[in-house]
């Protein structure tokens, strides 16, 4: 036969008080015992009483070295749990960096070839313009011999057509001078 439910609620008698204080004191010690030792843990259990009396448990090598333990994975320590955020911070700024330096890099590559395209494409254009200006010079010449050609007589001819005696007697290089109706004056000559 079970106990019925005990209500829970400060114990008024005084004596009454001590005494379920001290049973549950040592039925809580005495289970913390039994879970360290069955389940392998580290067990720390601190009590003090209404009078301010210490009653501990630890199975580990000292309580200090618990509680210290307890301190870094409860709250990180002060120390450490700046340090950690800081961590993560630089961490995540770090990946930004090189997350920017692969974009900087890719964009200073495409540049370089942007820029070698260009100059093959300027000295491309300067060929041309070579070439142009070349085929207009040597137009132009073709036109002005021809224009001299032309003034002095001599005209191309198809290499089928019949050649003509040119003018004034000539022999077709060298063309007869007719006297000149004004008087010359002629250097060294004796009449």
């Amino acid at each position: 036969m079970g106990r019925g439910r005990v209500e829970l609620k400060r114990i008024e008698n005084k004596i009454n008080r001590q005494v379920t204080f001290a049973k549950r004191r040592n039925g809580l010690l005495k289970k913390a015992y039994e879970l360290s030792v069955l389940c392998d843990a580290e067990v720390a259990l601190i009590i003090f009483s209404n009078r301010g009396k210490l009653y501990e448990f630890c199975s580990g090598q000292s309580m200090t070295r618990t509680l210290e333990r307890y301190q870094k994975l409860s709250y990180g320590g002060p120390d450490t749990a700046i340090q950690n955020k800081e961590n993560e911070l630089v961490q995540s700024s770090r990946n930004e960096y090189l997350k920017l330096k692969a974009r900087t890099q890719h964009m200073l590559d495409q540049l370089t070839d942007l820029q070698r395209r260009e100059q093959m494409l300027c000295e491309a254009n300067k060929c041309l313009r070579r070439k142009e200006k070349l085929e207009e010079s040597n137009q132009l010449h073709g036109q002005v011999w021809e224009h001299g050609a032309t003034l002095l007589g001599y005209e191309r001819q198809s290499p089928h057509a019949v050649q003509q005696v040119p003018p004034h007697g000539g022999n077709g290089f060298f063309h007869s001078l007719e006297a000149a109706a004004e008087p010359t004056l002629q250097i060294g000559l004796t009449d």
